[in-house]
């Protein structure tokens, strides 16, 4: 992505520190994941590398950005490649003072003399072994005046509102998902459930994912009614309905997509009955998301409209059985992680979030979830996801067509 991103958010991030502070994030150490950092050093830096360090200072008014980074090694770069160069860094990132990291102890020695505050980007608090806290510990030893601060209070506010460029790369994430998607249709039919799930692997790949955005959910029969099964090894049968819960990452960036097909390509009368109430309800939840309302609200109001529909049809008598069959929120938000690190105070605009309604008749193995990504705008939203196929006549269309 443009620099320019990473220069807006790493303004956001020093507006909302105190006066004489500092912030330091860490990258992380080398995994074998394509383009898998740390989330926040990420935000602030466009940097895919590893074991480096972003640093932030605000101080009378002032900022310095510094970012250091490891230096070249002749023999890691047989192995694992050359580290980008401090010409490299300062093109991706917009940060100027670029130095190694051998340099850093001196370098916040410094700069902790005149202040005050200081800002961790602690994951686990409980961790101490963590690189995050053994700094605090070192820094209050040699100055117990600081005050030691998580800076996930930053990140949350921050990363709440996407920037136009972010919103591309979720788009890009979200078309690469709807090939994947098409891919198990063209290829559905009896067969279990991980073989299923590996036509979406190969079609994300073959497209330019760069990851995935969290493991695939490929439930058929019963198993959709466990929200979070993920075994994915049961026979998927003609006459079961199957849920996938998939998405991809683009430049970490990541979508969030859930549909439920019939395996043999033709819903049962009672299978359409329950999709068309799931689907007529995530219609109707979109109808409320703007800037405003509460990710809160937005579940009351499904579960208000369930209440209505699932006695219409003698599922329920009483309106509080709705929790019975529909048992999650409808909404989270959708960014660099897929439950991404945001306040869920009332949405503003350029916030990304699921609508995710879904129906878990256990008794009937019918477990039904319908999920899109959606951009929050000034006066409403728009369904980023819309392209995905969706309705009954879509989906048995296009599973009739595909031979």
């Amino acid at each position: 992505m443009d620099k320019s991103v990473f220069v807006k958010h790493r303004s956001e991030i020093e507006k909302l520190m105190m006066e004489s502070s500092l912030l330091v994030v860490f990258s992380k150490p080398k995994i074998d994941v394509k383009k898998d950092v740390d989330r926040n050093y990420y935000y602030l830096s466009g940097n895919f590398e590893y074991n480096n360090i972003v640093l932030l200072c605000k101080h009378k008014q002032q900022y310095k950005e510094i970012i250091f980074i490891e230096p070249y090694d002749e023999v890691k770069a047989k192995w694992v490649g050359a580290p980008h160069s401090k010409e490299e860094i300062q093109k991706e990132s917009g940060i100027q003072d670029v130095r190694y990291i051998d340099e850093f102890d001196s370098v916040v020695k410094t700069y902790l003399r005149d202040l005050t505050k200081v800002y961790l980007d602690f994951k686990d608090e409980k961790d101490s072994y963590s690189k995050e806290m053994l700094l605090a510990k070192s820094f209050k030893e040699m100055y117990p005046h600081l005050v030691i601060y998580n800076a996930e209070s930053l990140f949350k506010t921050a990363r709440t509102i996407k920037h136009p460029l972010e919103i591309e790369q979720i788009k890009k994430a979200i078309g690469i998902t709807k090939l994947g998607i098409e891919a198990i249709l063209k290829n559905m039919k009896e067969s279990y459930e991980y073989q299923l799930e590996s036509y979406f692997d190969q079609a994300i790949k073959y497209h330019g994912a760069t990851g995935y955005a969290f493991p695939t959910i490929a439930a058929s029969g019963k198993n959709a009614c466990c929200l979070h099964y993920m075994d994915n090894e049961d026979f998927a049968k003609n006459g079961d309905l199957i849920l996938f819960d998939l998405g991809c990452s683009y430049n970490m960036y990541c979508s969030d997509i859930s549909r439920t097909f019939p395996v043999n390509g033709k819903f049962t009368s009672r299978q359409k009955q329950i999709y068309s109430i799931v689907l007529e309800g995530q219609e109707f939840v979109m109808k409320h998301i703007k800037p405003g309302i509460t990710t809160k609200e937005l579940n009351q109001i499904l579960v208000e409209f369930y209440a209505k529909k699932l006695k219409e049809i003698g599922l329920i008598q009483k309106d509080q059985e709705v929790m019975k069959y529909y048992y999650h929120g409808v909404s989270h938000h959708i960014g660099l992680d897929c439950h991404d690190l945001c306040e869920y105070t009332p949405l503003r605009p350029n916030s990304i979030i699921s609508c995710e309604p879904g129906l878990y008749i256990a008794e009937e193995g019918i477990g039904i979830r319908i999920e899109d990504d959606i951009l929050v705008t000034e006066d409403g939203c728009v369904n980023l996801s819309q392209d995905i196929l969706k309705t009954i006549d879509e989906i048995e269309k296009f599973m009739e067509e595909r031979k």
